[in-house]
C-alpha cells in the first residue's frame, strides 16, 4: 500500500480565507487528514469495531427516517449499516446528493449503526479524472462521517489495472472492508477476470481481516482467500431477495 502517512494540506490553506469565500469543495471533510502519495487520496480510518449484522440501502434508510420523523420518533435507532450500492442518482442527484448536502445526510445516518462508504461510480468508460474524483469522494465522505463518531467501513471499488495506482489508497491495512458485486457484471468472463485480478490486488495491498460482500459471492476466487484466514460475510442484494420471494410464491 502506498504511504498514507504523508500529510498534504494543499486543499486546506493555512492562510485566513478571504471574506465571503465559501468552501464549495468540502475541503473541511479532510481536515487534518493524511494523503497518499502521489495520488492525494485522503486516508479514511475504519472506525467499525465489528462487522454489521445487517445492511440497509441509503434510499431505504432515508424512507425510514422520514417516516420516523413524521411519527415524531426523533430518537429512533436502527441496527444496520447504510450502504450505497444503489444507482448514483439515489444518493448523488441534484436534490439527493450526500456530497452537496452532507449535513442532511448526517441527520439520517446518525440514526443507524454505521455506514459503508459511498459507492460513487467508477465505470471503466468514465474519464480517468472522474474515476479519481469519485474515489477521492468515497474516502472524504467516510472520514467526515467517522469524525462525527459514527462507525465507518471502507467500500473498495477498482477497475482495470490503470486504476490500481489510486483505487486502493486511503484504506487502512488489516481492517474491515466492503465490496459490491451487483454492478460488476460478473456473468461476463472479461468483467469477472478484471474483477478477480483487482480483488487479489486488494488482498495484497490492504490485507483485510474481514470482507463484507454485497451481492453474490458464489465465485471460486472468493473461496481461495478463506484459507488465508480472511473472513467473508455476504449479504444478498435487495434484487435477489425480491426475486427469491417471487419464486417462493409461484
Amino acid at each position: 500500500m502506498k504511504d498514507n502517512s504523508i500529510t498534504n494540506n494543499h486543499l486546506l490553506s493555512k492562510e485566513k480565507p478571504r471574506k465571503g469565500c465559501i468552501d464549495i469543495w468540502n475541503a473541511y471533510m479532510t481536515k487534518e487528514s493524511c494523503y497518499s502519495y502521489p495520488s492525494d487520496i485522503p486516508f479514511c480510518p475504519c472506525t467499525a469495531k465489528e462487522p454489521p449484522i445487517q445492511l440497509i440501502s441509503y434510499s431505504n434508510a432515508k424512507t425510514l427516517y422520514n417516516k420516523k420523523m413524521k411519527d415524531d420518533d426523533k430518537n429512533f435507532f436502527y441496527d444496520a449499516y447504510i450502504h450505497f450500492y444503489i444507482d448514483d442518482q439515489k444518493f448523488d442527484g441534484k436534490r439527493s446528493s450526500i456530497w452537496l448536502y452532507p449535513d442532511k445526510a448526517l441527520k439520517i445516518i446518525k440514526h443507524f449503526a454505521g455506514i459503508i462508504t459511498p459507492d460513487f461510480s467508477t465505470y471503466a468508460d468514465f474519464p480517468d479524472p472522474i474515476k479519481r474524483y469519485n474515489t477521492f469522494r468515497m474516502r472524504s465522505f467516510g472520514k467526515y462521517i467517522g469524525d462525527n463518531n459514527i462507525p465507518v467501513i471502507n467500500n473498495v471499488r477498482w477497475g482495470t489495472i490503470d486504476t490500481w495506482d489510486y483505487c486502493f489508497d486511503g484504506i487502512p491495512e488489516n481492517s474491515i472492508v466492503a465490496i459490491g458485486t451487483v454492478a460488476s457484471n460478473l456473468m461476463s468472463y472479461i468483467s469477472r477476470h478484471v474483477f478477480e485480478e483487482g480483488f487479489f490486488k486488494m488482498i495484497e495491498l490492504i490485507k483485510p481481516r474481514v470482507i463484507i460482500i454485497y451481492g453474490s459471492c458464489n465465485y471460486p476466487f472468493f473461496d481461495k482467500i478463506k484459507s488465508h484466514g480472511i473472513e467473508i460475510i455476504s449479504f444478498p442484494s435487495e434484487t435477489s431477495i425480491y426475486y427469491a420471494g417471487r419464486k417462493r410464491n409461484e
